[in-house]
């Protein structure tokens, strides 16, 4: 990659397009400045360049940064015809428990699985485990307060599939829900518990308490993230 000649600034977009395309997950602009040989700023100008073009037109797709890079997305205003086409969509498609444990999971991390349950009021650890092999769910390491009982949270795969930059960033709780159903169920499972009257206080200590976690004991994240 070091060997690659110079771009001339008129390529610039078009190789990082080019980058974009084939990478299946978000890409710093410090990943793509090492790879053209270009300014760290040079290819962050570019890339937000890019975002408000394909804004501006209109496109089917989006530019957007989350979980510390970018990444393509097709347009919100054609998830239906989106959805149609693929399909396998149902398959990968979260269900109404998978759902609210990881609205629990989201805003209660690190979070045990007893904590899990005492939220939800049932035995959570198969739906966890099916989290886990999705790629949305790790295990963060384990609570010596708790007979040193493993803690979970969020992946980097959860921020990019919710489409969030970082756990300040996470929506209301039935952001998660799918359709008005699921909002209902979540609305009556979770609201009466404490995230609700909590989620202010904590939002601005989720990354750097999940952040302590992560430097000290656990292994890589990385993974193919599944869709919703």
């Amino acid at each position: 990659m070091g060997n690659l000649e110079k771009l001339p600034d008129s390529s610039v977009k078009g190789a990082i397009e080019a980058l974009l395309l084939v990478s299946s997950d978000p890409v710093s602009a410090v990943q793509i400045a090492k790879i053209l040989d270009i300014q760290p700023g040079e290819a962050e100008e570019a890339l937000s360049s890019l975002s408000a073009e394909y804004a501006d037109a209109n496109r089917g797709f989006q530019l957007r940064e989350v979980a510390g890079g970018w990444r393509l997305f097709t347009h919100p205003a054609y998830h239906d015809l989106v959805e149609s086409y693929v399909l396998s969509w149902d398959t990968r498609k979260l269900s109404q428990a998978a759902l609210e444990t990881l609205a629990v999971i989201a805003y209660h991390q690190p979070v045990t699985r007893e904590g899990v349950k005492g939220i939800r009021g049932v035995n959570s650890e198969g739906v966890i485990n099916s989290l886990i092999e999705k790629g949305l769910v790790r295990e963060l390491g384990r609570t010596p307060e708790q007979g040193n009982a493993i803690v979970y949270g969020t992946t980097r795969a959860f921020l990019e599939q919710f489409g969030l930059r970082s756990l300040k960033d996470l929506p209301p709780l039935e952001d998660f829900a799918p359709d008005e159903e699921s909002k209902q169920f979540i609305r009556e499972r979770l609201s009466g518990s404490s995230i609700a009257s909590t989620l202010e206080e904590t939002a601005e200590d989720m990354d750097d308490e999940r952040d302590l976690l992560d430097g000290a004991e656990l292994p890589d994240e990385e993974g193919t993230p599944d869709g919703r």
